[in-house]
């Protein structure tokens, strides 16, 4: 509720920010995996357990804006993380989506991002509807440290 209500706001880019920071901080950024031109992150405020975004390194709001080798590279990354979630956590299925623009709901409608989703059968409740909150069963650090290893191949 805290992002919802904005008082987690960012003054910069958070996509920027946890992209250029050094690999040695991926785990306190939740930096999952890095390739040459894009980065898999967990969402630090999921819609479900696992919640990815996959995002170039360079700051670009548009879809058309992408170099073919971003766009390559996005989706080879989007296949990894749903062959990584089908690995580990074993979703029944996956949203997977683009936000272009604020009014489309993009939260961060400066950077592109890609986001994936695993989605299990009975995972949306009455929480959201009477409490404002959605349950998630893991924490972050516990969806990180189980991602990262397949995601970086080792």
């Amino acid at each position: 509720m805290a992002y919802i209500k904005g008082n987690e706001r960012h003054d910069t880019c958070f996509l920027c920010d946890a992209g250029s920071a050094d690999p040695s901080e991926d785990e306190k950024n939740l930096v999952v995996a890095r390739g040459e031109r894009c980065f898999v992150i967990l969402n630090l405020f999921p819609y479900n357990t696992g919640h990815l975004m996959v995002a170039p390194y360079r700051h670009v709001g548009e879809l058309e804006d992408l170099t073919p080798d971003e766009t390559t590279e996005i989706w080879s990354w989007t296949t990894k993380a749903v062959a990584a979630h089908r690995a580990t956590t074993q979703p029944h299925g996956f949203n997977i989506g683009i936000n272009l623009g604020q009014v489309a709901g993009a939260g961060v409608p400066g950077h592109f991002h890609l986001h994936v989703v695993p989605r299990w059968g009975g995972d949306t409740n009455f929480m959201p509807v009477t409490g404002d909150t959605k349950v998630l069963p893991e924490m972050l650090a516990e969806t990180y440290r189980t991602l990262a290893p397949v995601l970086r191949g080792s």
